[in-house]
């Protein structure tokens, strides 16, 4: 870095940062967006793919194997692009939560089946006998202990999306990326602003990685006891 590039750089940094940190809020808004579908699509696809009735589970296999396999990137056009040619034009942020929430939903399907289906089945049927429905029986019984099951993959999956977040500026989406390539454009200071870039990514993803690793600890003792 020349001494030219260094004295911009330390002028201009006041104003980088505050454009960046709007770009990290933003970003930390389409990951929380996104989390919450992903859970709520991921816990209607377990029931799906768990579900009795043959044309239930077809349902579920199809969303997953159709979301899984296509790219996240692919999906944000298809949403954004895509839907604008038939009259639904999506402004960049929904449409990237939207995105977003209907790929992780389709991973989220498999984590809470395995949690489900790790619950012993004799609880189900100890929950039947002494009076309660099939549905007070997941839901009082069966749920909450699967989802003590799922929290470390859970953890890990929103530390993913948080990353996975940047291919948003894709579709125009004003997270902290799509920020970054702006002021790059404006002040060709690309390693500069990069290398800031990459330590907000840290600043927000390593307070997560400590609350799932110790999640995961206290589930670990819950089970030695």
């Amino acid at each position: 870095m020349n001494t030219d590039a260094m004295a911009r750089f330390l002028t201009e940094f006041p104003n980088l940062l505050e454009t960046l940190l709007v770009g990290a809020e933003m970003t930390v808004v389409v990951t929380l967006g996104g989390l919450l579908i992903s859970v709520v699509l991921g816990l209607a696809g377990a029931m799906l793919r768990m579900a009795h009735q043959p044309a239930l589970r077809a349902i579920g296999t199809f969303y997953v194997d159709v979301f899984r396999a296509v790219p996240v990137l692919t999906q944000l056009f298809i949403i954004y692009f895509g839907l604008a040619q038939v009259g639904l034009k999506l402004d960049p942020v929904p449409a990237a939560v939207l995105g977003f929430g209907i790929n992780g939903g389709a991973y989220l399907t498999e984590v809470f089946r395995a949690s489900i289906e790790a619950i012993h089945r004799g609880q189900s049927e100890a929950a039947l006998a002494v009076g309660l429905t099939r549905l007070q029986s997941l839901r009082l019984i069966v749920l909450p202990q699967a989802m003590r099951i799922a929290l470390p993959p859970l953890g890990n999956f929103a530390i993913a999306l948080l990353k996975d977040t940047s291919v948003a500026s894709s579709v125009a989406a004003p997270e902290l990326t799509y920020r970054a390539h702006m002021l790059v454009n404006q002040t060709y200071l690309s390693p500069q602003i990069y290398l800031m870039v990459a330590a907000l990514y840290l600043t927000m993803s390593l307070p997560l990685s400590q609350l799932v690793r110790r999640l995961e600890r206290r589930l670990e003792r819950g089970r030695a006891t």
